[in-house]
């Protein structure tokens, strides 16, 4: 049982006047609650509301993004260019499809092809790539490398094809179709931990963009694996090793690793309390073992490197889903697919508001103007609907001082700006 206070007693006619009223929550009421709060959030309600995606029957789990949920979807992704560029990582692009026989030698055929599409082409069989790492590892023994050339850390946004079952659909959290957001980083084996780190440190901050706290997962060698059981005891050491070393809290996953190597698993919590599993970071010595990879050390010798897999939205598709519900669609001014709209009071304005939204989209900002002949409160309630960050009005007097009048959500109202000011606003 939880409890509440609901304050004083102000009605001085009443004997407890000045008591604290305590009222009762019960769990049923709390759960109650929870259920309609996440109803609310829903994304695929609010991603047809606002406008971002659409599923159809036409392609059952291969969403379709609108206009605005390109704009969030590209932020998402500029974002993540950005920050693995500074990192230090290389972006690549492999091919959607790729022969049968990669995906038999690479071990995908024998664990996952039940989840796999195929195709045909000049009497060869050919397999659309559930994930991207043997694509990674093409290029990587595309030519040869030295000791000097690692880590390299290659990264792609790789659009990958997988079976689910229809029932199992559910807009743009379980589909068939999705961009993972992959890394895969070829190592040295006394560089192993210390990259391990790096990317420890780079999906930390990523979610702390998001306001998001998470858990983390150690998951070790599940029933099915590749390789030497020592090899794992030592791939799993070394990710304890760096787990203690950043004194980052963590729970065991016994048996739930990948067939190739151990994991890290990052859940991230949502504004509900909610868990999602999105990041996460896989050592492997197995994949470059099937693909003969190899660098020249010091010694002139051929040497095998370890393969580091990680991901840090998941899937770009999953992580919109996920950004929807915690928002609950009420994004960020710096994440909001549309940023400011302009509305026109009359036809009178129209023209004007049309040079305000040009004058910000040159300044660099996501902007949509209403210059529709409609009441102009009944533009200010759609773009409110539409949780819209800043609604900028102009009429006869904002066109002839130049200004336009703000409305900030959720404060309202907040006054009468220069465009200079406006800019300032946005910047603050």
């Amino acid at each position: 049982m939880h409890w509440r206070k609901s304050g004083w007693n102000h009605d001085h006619n009443r004997p407890d006047h000045g008591r604290i009223v305590v009222f009762f929550i019960s769990k049923e009421e709390i759960i109650m609650n929870k259920q309609a709060e996440a109803e609310k959030r829903n994304h695929r309600k609010l991603g047809q509301q606002l406008e971002l995606f659409l599923s159809m029957e036409e392609a059952p789990g291969m969403p379709f993004f609108l206009p605005k949920g390109m704009a969030l979807r590209n932020k998402l992704e500029e974002l993540w260019k950005e920050k693995h560029a500074q990192a230090g990582y290389d972006e690549i692009k492999t091919p959607i499809m790729m022969k049968q026989q990669l995906w038999e030698r690479s071990g995908h055929w024998d664990h996952y092809h039940e989840n796999m599409y195929f195709s045909e082409v000049d009497d060869q069989r050919y397999a659309i790539k559930p994930m991207s790492c043997p694509g990674a590892v093409l290029i990587y023994n595309s030519k040869l490398r030295s000791y000097r050339d690692l880590p390299l850390r290659y990264a792609e946004l790789g659009l990958v094809h997988r079976h689910e079952l229809s029932g199992s659909l559910n807009g743009l959290l379980r589909v068939r179709s999705f961009t993972q957001d992959d890394a895969h980083l070829f190592v040295r084996e006394d560089q192993i931990e210390q990259e391990v780190e790096k990317v420890l440190h780079l999906i930390d901050d990523f979610y702390s963009l998001f306001g998001f706290s998470y858990e983390v997962e150690l998951s070790t060698r599940p029933e099915d694996f590749m390789g030497s059981p020592a090899i794992w005891d030592q791939a799993e050491a070394a990710l304890e090793n760096v787990l203690e070393r950043q004194g980052i809290a963590y729970k065991v996953n016994a048996g739930d690793g990948a067939f190739y190597g151990p994991k890290i698993d990052f859940h991230i919590l949502d504004s509900l309390g909610r868990s999602w599993q999105c990041g996460t970071v896989q050592l492997d010595f197995q994949m470059p073992e099937k693909f003969g990879c190899s660098y020249i050390d010091q010694q002139n010798s051929r040497k095998q490197p370890i393969m580091i897999h990680r991901a840090i939205y998941g899937s770009i598709e999953r992580f919109m889903a996920i950004l929807i519900e915690h928002y609950a669609g009420d994004f960020p001014f710096w994440l909001a697919p549309v940023q400011a709209s302009i509305l026109s009071i009359s036809d009178a304005h129209a023209e004007y508001a049309k040079a305000v939204g040009e004058y910000l989209q040159k300044a660099g900002y996501r902007v949509s103007v209403d210059d529709r002949s409609e009441k102009i409160g009944l533009k200010i309630r759609e773009g409110s609907q539409q949780k819209v960050p800043y609604l900028l009005i102009v009429g006869d007097k904002e066109m002839q001082d130049k200004t336009v009048a703000v409305r900030k959500r959720p404060e309202g109202n907040i006054g009468e700006m220069s465009l200079g000011d406006l800019l300032k606003q946005f910047e603050a």
